[in-house]
C-alpha cells in the first residue's frame, strides 16, 4: 500500500521550495503527492516576492477527506497561509488532520494555519521568528530550533532548514 501525502496550500504566495523540495522528497521516495488547495485550478509559487512556477491543483481541500491521506505538509510564504487561514475548509481540514494523530509537518510561516486552527496549546514549534507572539498567544512555545518534533507536529523555521525538516518528514511517513 502506497503512503499518501496531502500538501495543502492556497491559491498564491507559496514558497516554492518549500513545497517543491519535500514534494521531490516525498515522490522520490515512492510515496504519493496531493496538491490540496481551497480552488481548483493552479497555484502560484514564489520565490520569495517573485512569481515562480504554477502547480496544478489535484484535488478541492472541501472535497478531501482526513482518512485519504497517511500525513500532511503545510509549506510557507507569507501570503500562503495568510489566505489559508481564512478559508473555513482548509483550517478544518488542518484541526482534523492534526486530532488524527497523523504527521503534520510545516515550515516557516505555515505556523499561521495551525494557530488558526486552535492546535497548538502546550505545543512546541518552531516557525518564521514573526511568528512568535501568535504562536504563544495560541499557547504554543516557539523555538528558535532547526526542526521541532511535538507530537505529530513536525516543524521548521525557514528554508534553511528543508534537509532537516523533509528528513524528519520521511522517518515519520
Amino acid at each position: 500500500m502506497t503512503t499518501k501525502i496531502a500538501f495543502l496550500t492556497a491559491s498564491e504566495g507559496i514558497e516554492k521550495v518549500e513545497l517543491t523540495e519535500p514534494w521531490d522528497a516525498v515522490t522520490g521516495a515512492g510515496h504519493t503527492a496531493e496538491l490540496l488547495s481551497p480552488e481548483e485550478g493552479e497555484v502560484q509559487l514564489f520565490e520569495h516576492l517573485d512569481k515562480a512556477d504554477t502547480r496544478p491543483v489535484d484535488r478541492k481541500v472541501a472535497e478531501a477527506s482526513v482518512d485519504d491521506y497517511d500525513a500532511l505538509v503545510l509549506p510557507g510564504g507569507v501570503a500562503n497561509p495568510d489566505a489559508l487561514r481564512m478559508d473555513a475548509d482548509a483550517v478544518s481540514f488542518v484541526r482534523d488532520f492534526v486530532a488524527s494523530g497523523k504527521p503534520v509537518a510545516a515550515i516557516c510561516h505555515a505556523a499561521w494555519t495551525l494557530v488558526e486552527a486552535d492546535v497548538l496549546s502546550g505545543k512546541r514549534l518552531a516557525a518564521w521568528p514573526s511568528l512568535q507572539t501568535d504562536i504563544r498567544n495560541a499557547g504554543g512555545t516557539w523555538v528558535d530550533e532547526e526542526v521541532v518534533v511535538d507530537g505529530n507536529l513536525i516543524s521548521s523555521r525557514n528554508p534553511g532548514d528543508l534537509p532537516a525538516f523533509i528528513k524528519t518528514l520521511l522517518d515519520a511517513v
